[in-house]
Formats: structure tokens, C-alpha cells, sequence
């Protein structure tokens, strides 16, 4: 029977005592709860064997196959975690050494990089090969994508007597710079805390 006087509050109220109900159902009878949407995407992107799948599964709690992308069959983990209380994405891309390709990992992790909807790359960097590595930053910063730098492995590092100094790198390179150890989870907090409050300054141009 069609109520007349108030439509509105008669539809609402079907509505809650459907959604009432809904939690005495059987667990395969209920509705599943619509997810979250993601407030962010961040791309972890980086040479091979610079930790960046371990920091993934750090990031996201989220075990993740090492993969070495035989052939044309590219993998990508991606994952939906919460940092500092947002719904964020994170990528796992395939290892690259520059943003000229040179391998189909290298090509599919450039084409992700700008033609997906990425909000920040984080370059995972490895700390004992700081000078060697910061070319693929450059490059990322050239392109006006919004870049973190997590400078990786700095407890193997310091072993060796190499001790990077964060924040004059953050100074010279005017992009957010963390320095952690994603197998001891050194450092995670202060990612997290830059990922979530990240305010791309974008960069007019660099000189070599």
C-alpha cells in the first residue's frame, strides 16, 4: 500500500529494517558491505632487488611472491591498506632501471606509471648504491610525478660505513626523503606519515 502523506520516511525506514535484519541472516545469505574507496594510489617503483616487495608486504600486511616476470606475462601486486587512518592503494611494480625501456618489465612498469590513475611514486632506493640509483629519481622528477624517495637497506648500509644524512638529501633534492630498513621495520612510520601528508611541490627544472 502506497503511503501518500510521507513517501520519503516510509522508503528510509523499509530500508533500516532491511538492513536490521540483514545481520540475523545465515553469513552466505547477507549482502557483502560495498568497499571502501581508495583516497590514493601510490606505486612502489625501484631496481630489482632493492626490497620493494618486502616494504609492500610491510605496508599492506600482505605476503608477496617474488617474481622474475619471465617472457611478456608481467605480474603487479596491489593491495588496499589504511595509512594514518585513509584508504589508500599500493602497487608493486615491476623492477626498472630507467624510464627508457629496455625490457617488457621495464616498458609495462613505465606505461603503469603514466597511464594509470597514480597519485605518488615512491622510488625504493638501495642505500649502499645512493649515487647510482638517484638517476631513475631525477627522471621521475622530470616527468612531474609527485615522488618520495625511501632510501632502503640502511641497516646493511651502515655496516659498511655508509651513513646517509635524510634530511640534507631532502634539502638538495626538494622531494620528501626517508631512510628505513624494510626487514627490520625501521622506519615505516615516518613513510606512512609522509605518504599521508605528501604536498607535491612540482619542481620547474633540474641541472645536472
Amino acid at each position: 500500500m502506497k503511503c501518500n502523506k510521507c513517501p520519503d520516511t516510509c522508503q528510509n525506514t523499509t530500508t533500516q529494517s532491511n538492513s536490521y535484519w540483514q545481520k540475523f541472516l545465515p553469513p552466505n545469505l547477507r549482502k557483502e558491505s560495498p568497499k571502501i574507496p581508495s583516497q590514493a594510489t601510490f606505486a612502489l617503483v625501484g631496481s630489482p632487488n632493492v626490497g620493494k616487495s618486502l616494504l609492500f608486504s610491510v605496508l599492506t600486511g600482505t605476503y608477496t611472491t617474488v617474481s622474475n616476470y619471465p617472457g611478456t606475462t608481467v605480474e603487479v601486486s596491489r593491495s588496499q591498506t589504511i595509512i594514518e587512518g585513509k584508504p589508500v592503494t599500493i602497487i608493486d611494480t615491476p623492477g626498472m632501471y630507467s624510464l627508457t625501456p629496455m625490457t617488457e618489465e621495464e616498458r609495462f612498469s613505465r606505461e603503469l606509471l603514466f597511464q594509470d590513475n597514480l597519485d605518488v611514486a615512491i622510488h625504493v632506493i638501495d642505500a649502499k648504491n645512493l649515487n647510482r640509483m638517484l638517476s631513475l629519481t631525477f627522471q621521475l622528477m622530470e616527468t612531474q610525478i609527485p615522488v618520495i624517495l625511501a632510501v632502503n637497506m640502511v641497516d646493511e648500509a651502515e655496516k659498511l660505513g655508509i651513513w646517509v644524512n635524510e634530511k640534507q638529501l631532502e634539502a638538495s633534492l626538494g622531494i620528501p626523503v626517508v631512510t628505513l630498513s624494510a626487514a627490520q621495520k625501521r622506519g615505516i612510520q615516518s613513510l606512512t606519515a609522509k605518504m599521508a601528508n605528501y604536498d607535491h611541490q612540482p619542481a620547474l627544472s633540474y641541472s645536472y
